[in-house]
């Protein structure tokens, strides 16, 4: 396989993912995600900040949710986020710092 088809099916292959996460699944939160998973929406976010970064662009954090989350931040948590309970919440903290703090 040639490069550039590599290239263009590994971008389908995340906008399919985008959708499946902000369209099809929008009952899963992300702190089950990273819980789960180690990775959430947010982190899918910032690894096209960071991508879009090493390409010059200069894209901050809540421009890059922007663009991943098809909306503000506030309007997905007012749209689809539910409380999590104190134990969801000290389990974030272990998989936080295991997956982002540490990894960079």
């Amino acid at each position: 396989m040639d490069k550039q088809t590599e290239i263009e099916l590994q971008a389908a292959a995340f906008r399919r993912l985008q959708k499946h996460l902000m369209e099809d699944r929008t009952d899963v939160q992300n702190i089950d995600m990273m819980n789960l998973a180690g990775f959430c929406r947010n982190c899918l976010s910032r690894w096209y900040q960071e991508a879009a970064n090493e390409k010059g662009i200069e894209m901050g954090k809540e421009e890059a949710r922007e663009v991943f989350y098809g909306m503000t931040m506030d309007e997905w948590k007012a749209n689809y986020q539910t409380d999590a309970s104190p134990e969801k919440q000290a389990a974030f903290k272990v998989a936080f710092e295991e997956n982002v703090t540490k990894k960079g």
